[in-house]
């Protein structure tokens, strides 16, 4: 089948059959979610033919919009619900964030780039569970919390115990961790102020900024 640059329903179909059904991302919440989102709403006018590829995609200043099977593998990690409160860091353009509003009660998306920001308020505009606020990534955003889960949607070298401070009890978190150069999407749970993260496959992930690396890092 051939597929024009502007016929973006095809691509995001393809981009369900080809990369999320093959790569074990099935669960059909999930896949329904990211069947319906418009991806290129959420990235420059000039890239919005590569919206569906499997690869990050640049937004400018160092940032960009992760891989969609990234996305679809950390989504899937955290087992979202409706009665999910999830703080996303590092909300972007606000994919992500557009994603877990199909699958979660509540969303507050967190972002720090003013620009970033500005673009995601325009594109999520009428998704009455997304609250998006501006502030420093690795501090999270405590306003609001507890929260049932924290989705980092993005790679980070170590996850502040500030982050875990502001989980319910039981809540959970999933994170790329950037294990020495490989970067793992991982889930967390919340013990004693800390986290303690199962690594679940290796992704491709795009950096986040403003977290700092520990002097070591390991996997439970």
């Amino acid at each position: 089948m051939t597929i024009e640059p502007h016929d973006f329903a095809a691509m995001r179909k393809a981009m369900v059959d080809s990369q999320l059904r093959t790569s074990d991302v099935t669960d059909p919440p999930l896949v329904a979610a990211m069947a319906a989102v418009p991806r290129e709403a959420f990235v420059p006018a000039s890239r919005r033919a590569n919206a569906y590829t499997d690869r990050a995609i640049p937004l400018g200043k160092g940032r960009s919009l992760n891989p969609p099977l990234t996305i679809g593998r950390m989504i899937a990690a955290a087992d979202v619900t409706r009665i999910d409160k999830v703080l996303l860091i590092g909300a972007a353009t606000g994919y992500g964030a557009a994603v877990l509003a199909r699958l979660a009660g509540q969303v507050v998306a967190l972002e720090s780039d003013g620009d970033l920001a500005a673009q995601a308020k325009t594109a999520l505009a009428g998704l009455a569970n997304v609250t998006l606020v501006t502030g420093d990534l690795a501090k999270g955003w405590a306003k609001d919390a507890p929260y049932t889960l924290i989705v980092l949607d993005g790679a980070v070298p170590h996850v502040p115990d500030a982050l875990a401070a502001q989980l319910a009890p039981g809540g959970r978190m999933v994170a790329a961790i950037d294990d020495h150069g490989v970067t793992r999407i991982a889930r967390g749970v919340a013990a004693n102020g800390h986290m303690s993260f199962i690594a679940i496959s290796d992704a491709e992930a795009a950096p986040l900024p403003g977290f700092v690396a520990p002097e070591r890092f390991t996997f439970t």
